[in-house]
């Protein structure tokens, strides 16, 4: 039996895809976690249970001393983890991307440099240092700018000024969200950046020896303008031109080739307008939230599935072929990350059954749990839950799910009771 360690965050939408997958495939899970390492050992759970994620180092020499026996891979299913998974692929001499490598994808900073450098399209950007006052770089800027924290993801830290008053507003709350988020803040600084204008598009991938096969290519079709920037609608396949699309393939892999991940799920993101593709960022992982559940259809499997086969090297019939791709499929799907109108304590939801009868909707998943604080970008992380839609074509697919939005009604009251006036 193949034996793989999952790093497994106590927060993932996705552990339970992944276990799943690994059940399926019989595959052993070691699971690994980030539970408070305060708490954990009066809850009984082994160290191995209470990794500090964002200290990849130490959590990697708890790891090793903890494990018995031999692995066939690590896989941390979300962001949080990949770094560690990385230096445990090393440590252990498995198959898996260099530490460094995946260090630089997770920083905006590191990553616009590796782009300059390489001499892809790239928005003029600056790093401001920790408590450096932003009006000094006014000279140097051309609004609209974006303010970008620098290791967060799901759009969380990240705001678009259009002026200089804006500006120092929003280094000023940027700052806030990365110093309650990234325990190194202080070490960080922020990223700023030209806005750049066009729609957007996210690649789905996995890398091989160093090819990149595209899953698939979704549109965004909602325009994210800002001054936020919460992602809402991935639809599937493209709408662009084929050959847009075979551009944006070889942009991702050369940009994977330029860093050096070589193997293991690419997720990347990119805007596109006259000037070229911009991409935004690359990931070495699988798309996040519940959303990688809109493939299934298309792959014959879950995704979750197809990468664990890929790291136990997995044959059997029903395996997905080396370059699979949507497009040739009958169907279009679309998934939106149902989004949060304000920040509150979750309460309710009214109109689930009446979304769930619009034609197309194959299913609608509420994660947000009652009596939980919920906030959009760019505080928050996370969204009050899924729906999916599989339809003829991806305009369909589209409208599929933006009807059964409209149904749904959610209930968000105030963290504090407003007083009433007498």
């Amino acid at each position: 039996m193949k034996r793989i360690l999952l790093l497994l965050p106590t927060c993932s939408y996705r552990n339970d895809d992944f276990l799943a997958a690994a059940k399926k495939l019989d595959v052993e899970v070691v699971a690994a976690a980030d539970y408070c390492h305060q708490l954990a050992p009066s809850w009984g759970m082994p160290p191995i249970m209470a990794l500090q994620f964002d200290r990849p180092a130490e959590a990697a020499e708890t790891v090793l001393r903890e494990l018995k026996g031999k692995l066939d891979g690590v896989l941390s299913v979300d962001d949080s983890g990949v770094e560690l998974a990385a230096l445990l692929a090393t440590r252990l001499g498995l198959v898996g991307n260099s530490d460094r490598a995946v260090r630089t994808l997770r920083d905006k900073l590191a990553f616009r440099r590796l782009l300059r450098e390489g001499d892809f399209p790239c928005p003029e950007f600056h790093h401001l240092r920790t408590g450096a006052d932003p009006r000094e770089l006014v000279s140097a800027l051309k609004y609209p700018v974006v303010v970008k924290a620098r290791r967060l993801s799901a759009s969380r830290g990240v705001i678009r000024a259009d002026d200089t008053e804006e500006l120092v507003r929003a280094v000023n709350q940027v700052r806030t969200i990365q110093s309650r988020a990234d325990r190194d803040a202080g070490d960080l600084g922020l990223v700023i950046e030209s806005f750049i204008p066009g729609l957007e598009y996210a690649l789905e991938g996995t890398l091989a020896r160093g090819d990149l096969t595209t899953l698939a290519l979704f549109d965004k079709p909602d325009p994210l303008d800002g001054p936020y920037f919460e992602e809402t609608l991935y639809v599937t396949p493209s709408r662009l031109p084929g050959r847009v699309q075979s551009r944006i393939h070889h942009e991702v892999a050369r940009a994977c080739r330029a860093v050096g991940v070589e193997t293991g799920p690419v997720h990347a993101e990119m805007r596109i307008n006259a000037q070229g593709i911009w991409l935004l960022e690359i990931a070495a992982r699988s798309i996040g939230g519940l959303c990688a559940r809109v493939l299934t259809h298309s792959l014959g499997m879950s995704l979750e599935e197809l990468i664990l086969r890929s790291m136990v090297g997995s044959t059997d019939e029903g395996a997905v072929p080396a370059e699979v791709t949507t497009a040739g499929d009958s169907t279009a799907a679309g998934v939106m990350m149902i989004p949060i109108p304000r920040r509150g304590i979750y309460h309710a939801i009214f109109g689930l059954a009446d979304a769930r009868s619009v034609p197309g909707i194959t299913g609608v998943t509420i994660t947000a749990q009652p009596g939980q604080i919920v906030a959009p970008p760019p505080e928050g992380d996370s969204y009050l839950g899924f729906m999916f839609a599989r339809a003829a074509n991806p305009a369909a697919a589209e409208n599929a799910l933006r009807t059964a939005h409209r149904r749904l009604h959610f209930v968000i009251r105030p963290e504090h009771p407003v007083a009433e006036q007498s």
